[in-house]
């Protein structure tokens, strides 16, 4: 079964689905309120040339698929599959900072308390997390001096002949030593540490002061003594819990910074009033899966597919078992409950700009990127503060903030607020992830004349760069082919010197030969007009493209312009006269930024001009002359593999997971028969 006859099979349960790649590895994985929907909606979106879904589906050439039986069990069920699979198409959470706990060997003869950040199903009892860090080491300290559990490593599974030197010292009870202590009165003093930690101070305080009145009574003094510091050390401690608590207030607040591909988010954890931590989380390589279209809601558009049920083999036991992760048993530290959040009036509305936080372009979802972000840190943890406070509302919001409330046994509210001091609040961590990113990636902001010098140096240009124009040529397998100029003067694009092209000359797949036209139409007509040429002339390719910008130049006799190019994907600014000593700019230079800028901005408005023509024309193509294989299933071919020379080149396994056995055979012997006639191919939009 052919990949897209699986997808019209899919149930419309909710669930989660997981693409795979020809090796039989998880690329993606989803989750959705409508398996069917969500599932077909990648092919319309690769229908629309959408570059980050073409990625993905061009890949993918197989679905599966876990039906669970509502969005909550598929949220949780897609965190843990993305965090056993690791699939590149997910944002992966790679930041491995985690808080410390402390911990009680419940199951122990004499239990040991200490300080661990492994949360395990052991039967021990565990508490916090503790912010910051060092409060947990504190806290393990005081209890070894005050309640005198011991803190070495000795084996208390036996008694030892003697003790060690913390038990002449008065930090320990010496359960290693037969006769120093007893089980019972050991068991006690654990009885102590655990209503300690779990805040239950004042019913801490009325025990030890009966029982210190007990020892005073029977004139066991040294015993009355310690009982009686223990019970200073929980009058400190209140007194200090009084005092932190003023504000009455617990919760996590985020805020990110992105700019040139690049993102930094800062976590500020409030507790009991106090901002008490924060976290830094850096991301240099985002997936391509974070745009609207990619992750988008299920599509409703197309319903003239066919409703048809599947049966799907599935462990029920292993899927409940990646559902319901194994959770420690965990007692968190006690916090006064923090105020509700309501959803403030217009939650759901584009996010604004505000300080610390960059206009974000259409290929960056905020909204997507933390509802992938907030499941990963908060899906698996024991302890999850009353309130979350997020800049950007995300659709998962209100069904996450269910599932941590069912999980965590109380009301816990994700928000993103609009107005007010919480608004400030998520601003002023906005700003923070500002200074977190420049610190980070050291993003220097010169002014543009710094730029427009240091550009002049990079490239060795004569002149200081006031304008710079830009070309790119935008075709589908040679049809429809155009150009686009963009224009960069003085520090900022020029868009009312804009110019767009169509390619008349030129038929077929010929990029030099088009890019060749172009300059020479451009710069013949400034020629006879007599108007100025720009600073430089910037070429989007690599040097077969910059050759033939200059080869249309020298023929109107124009032979000392500044021309250079920007290569995809590598990066590399080739200068003509200088094709041998490439340009390689440090991934955050400003003048990389720049040339990056101005090679997107001409690549948009090529796309866009050419998709405007397209629509205008029907595509023919080479498809069409193989028995079989009519325009649905050309489309289909196209939509996947991107091209002509695509389909080509695909290996009969991913030929299989598009259309079916009889087709795939069909295709392979046209081309196979077909190999000296021209093949004209060219990637989707280039």
């Amino acid at each position: 079964m052919d990949l897209l006859q699986k997808i019209r099979t899919l149930p419309t349960s909710p669930g989660c689905y997981l693409y795979k790649n020809a090796e039989g590895e998880v690329i993606y994985v989803g989750k959705a309120k409508n398996l069917r929907a969500r599932v077909r909606s990648y092919f319309l979106d690769a229908s629309q040339a959408n570059a980050k879904t073409g990625s993905l589906m061009r890949e993918a050439v197989d679905v599966e698929y876990i039906t669970v039986d509502n969005e909550r069990e598929a949220l949780a069920l897609e965190n843990n599959l993305i965090k056993q699979r690791k699939p590149r198409f997910n944002i992966l959470l790679r930041d491995d900072k985690t808080y410390p706990y402390i911990k009680l060997t419940m199951n122990d003869r004499y239990p040991k308390v200490f300080v661990t950040r492994r949360l395990r199903k052991d039967g021990g009892a565990y508490f916090g997390p503790y912010f910051p860090g060092n409060l947990a080491h504190r806290l393990v300290d005081l209890i070894h001096r005050s309640f005198l559990i011991p803190s070495c490593k000795v084996d208390l599974s036996r008694y030892h002949p003697r003790a060690c030197l913390q038990y002449y010292i008065k930090r320990c009870l010496g359960p290693c030593v037969d006769g120093f202590t007893t089980p019972e009165a050991y068991k006690e003093t654990i009885r102590d540490v655990q209503l300690f930690l779990e805040g239950r101070t004042d019913e801490l305080e009325k025990l030890l002061t009966r029982r210190m009145g007990t020892a005073a009574e029977q004139e066991h003094f040294e015993l009355a003594a310690r009982l009686r510091d223990q019970i200073v050390t929980v009058h400190q401690m209140q007194d200090k819990q009084r005092i932190a608590t003023a504000d009455n207030e617990d919760a996590d607040v985020f805020g990110f910074h992105y700019e040139n591909d690049m993102l930094a988010v800062n976590l500020f954890h409030m507790r009991a009033g106090k901002i008490v931590d924060r976290r830094d989380f850096f991301w240099e390589e985002l997936p391509e899966s974070l745009s609207d279209n990619l992750n988008g809601g299920p599509t409703e558009a197309h319903e003239d597919w066919r409703d048809v049920t599947v049966s799907f083999e599935q462990d029920a036991d292993a899927v409940a078992s990646i559902i319901e992760a194994p959770q420690p048993n965990l007692e968190p530290t006690p916090a006064l409950d923090a105020p509700f959040i309501g959803e403030p009036e217009g939650l759901a509305a584009a996010p604004t700009q505000r300080s610390g936080m960059t206009e974000l372009s259409g290929a960056f979802s905020p909204a997507l990127f933390f509802s992938a972000l907030l499941k990963q840190l908060y899906l698996d943890q024991s302890y999850v503060p009353r309130s979350i406070l997020v800049p950007v509302d995300f659709p998962d919001r209100v069904v996450l903030a269910e599932l941590l409330a069912e999980r965590a046994g109380h009301r816990i509210e994700v928000a993103a607020p609009q107005r007010g001091d919480k608004r400030s609040l998520v601003d002023l961590v906005c700003q923070n992830a500002k200074q977190s990113y420049d610190q980070r990636f050291r993003v220097l902001q010169p002014s543009i004349k710094a730029i427009q010098e240091a550009l002049q140096e990079a490239l060795t240009l004569e002149e200081l760069p006031k304008r710079i124009e830009c070309f790119d040529i935008s075709h589908i397998q040679g049809a429809e082919t155009v150009a686009s100029m963009v224009v960069w003067e003085d520090g900022a694009m020029k868009k009312a010197d804009y110019r767009k092209f169509q390619v008349k000359t030129v038929s077929g797949v010929d990029d030099f030969a088009s890019m060749r036209e172009i300059i020479q139409r451009r710069y013949k007509r400034l020629q006879d007009d007599k108007k100025p040429f720009p600073s430089l002339i910037l070429i989007d390719g690599g040097l077969g493209q910059l050759h033939a910008a200059y080869a249309a130049l020298e023929e109107i006799g124009i032979t000392l312009q500044p021309l250079a190019s920007i290569a995809k994907r590598e990066e590399i600014i080739y200068v003509h006269g200088q094709e041998d000593d490439p340009v390689v700019l440090d991934r955050r230079s400003p003048v990389l930024h720049l040339m990056q800028k101005i090679r997107d901005e001409s690549h948009r408005f090529a796309v866009t001009y050419h998709r405007k023509r397209r629509q205008m024309r029907d595509r023919d193509s080479e498809l069409d002359a193989i028995p079989g294989v009519g325009p649905r299933t050309r489309q289909r071919l196209l939509e996947h593999f991107g091209s002509i020379r695509g389909i080509k080149q695909a290996p009969p396994d991913a030929l299989n997971a598009v259309v079916n056995a009889v087709t795939a055979e069909r295709i392979r012997k046209y081309f196979d028969t077909d190999a000296t006639a021209p093949v004209e191919a060219f990637t989707v939009l280039r």
